[in-house]
């Protein structure tokens, strides 16, 4: 996966974060709904930006970044900010 192609990830996972939060206002989906879709796509993101991370790491390392791997959520979240 390129850069671009992370990158266009990212913009429709906040997208879709945006129409979940107007949907819970409408009260078209309930609370839990919207945290489990959330927290889904939190992880998605996390993975994402992750990858992204990786990719240019490696590019600036003068490696290459088709070598970078997506990482399971469980170390993605795992990780201390």
């Amino acid at each position: 996966m390129d850069d671009d192609t992370i990158l266009s990830n990212i913009d429709a996972y906040v997208a879709e974060e945006h129409r979940l939060r107007e949907r819970r206002q409408r009260g078209e989906l309930t609370g839990e709904e919207e945290r489990r879709r959330l927290r889904e796509l939190e992880v998605a993101l996390d993975q994402c930006w992750d990858l992204l991370r990786q990719r240019r790491a490696r590019h600036d390392a003068g490696e290459d970044p088709e070598a970078a791997k997506a990482r399971p959520p469980d170390e993605v979240e795992g990780y201390l900010q």
